[in-house]
């Protein structure tokens, strides 16, 4: 019985010392991905209004659009003197008794009954305390078709610098991390390479393009309640990789 505690306890003994053994990892090259992730509130606001009308007479379509654009644009700025406008397009297209883009293919030699005329504004704004009330007093002769929140310029330098950081901050960590694993020092490691944006499969979202739309012609004197809006937050991220050479 006593031999046989003695070979027990020797045994456990020798697995314990063999438990203990570290693999050697001096000049090892250790691969360490990363990521960072930060958020800001949105604080610009970039909407899209359009008229349409159709008419027999074209230069009769035409002319009311150009007149409730004018209109449309006078209120948007009386309303917003910081919103910058941009015309995103202009179209006219004949219109057949049988509305269909196969007929029209197929009936280029038949007069149209009548012609369609439209035109789309983008308003791009830091203001939105403001934007309801404006969005409000536009749509009281224009249509609203798009409305996307995002980041002002100098919001978005500043987003990028935090994001860059929260990316290194992590590698960094994750740096100590390995190094701890491995039973080394992280003072032993010397950091080779640091390939940020490394997967490149980061892409910043486009806002989403301006569509067109069949919509009545909206009645100028009509008063439009102000709608609601929550501008939310924009969120980025960061893929980073480090390659470190413990020595």
């Amino acid at each position: 019985m006593a031999r046989f505690l003695v070979a027990l306890m020797s045994l456990a003994f020798a697995g314990a010392v063999g438990a203990q053994t570290v693999t050697q990892t001096s000049g090892t090259l250790v691969i360490v991905p990363a990521y960072g992730e930060v958020k800001q509130a949105n604080d610009e606001a970039r909407a899209t209004f359009m008229i349409e009308e159709q008419d027999k007479d074209k230069a009769a379509a035409a002319s009311r659009v150009n007149l409730k654009m004018k209109q449309g644009t006078d209120l948007i700025r009386k309303e917003d003197p910081q919103a910058v406008l941009k015309t995103r397009g202009y179209y006219t297209y004949p219109v057949y008794a049988d509305d269909s883009i196969q007929t029209r293919q197929n009936n280029r030699g038949r007069q149209p009954a009548s012609w369609r005329v439209g035109q789309y504004l983008e308003i791009t704004t830091p203001n939105l305390a403001g934007l309801p009330k404006s969005i409000a007093a536009a749509q009281r002769i224009l249509a609203l078709n798009n409305l996307h929140f995002g980041l002002t310029e100098a919001s978005s330098r500043k987003l990028e610098e935090q994001r860059i950081a929260a990316a290194y901050r992590n590698l960094t960590d994750r740096i100590t991390a390995v190094a701890k694993a491995m039973g080394r020092n992280p003072a032993d490691a010397t950091l080779e390479t640091v390939d940020f944006e490394a997967s490149g499969a980061y892409a910043q979202d486009a806002p989403p393009s301006a569509k067109a739309m069949r919509a009545a012609a909206p009645m100028e004197a009509m008063q439009v309640e102000e709608p609601s809006f929550e501008p939310g937050e924009t969120t980025q991220g960061m893929r980073v990789v480090g390659k470190l050479r413990f020595r």
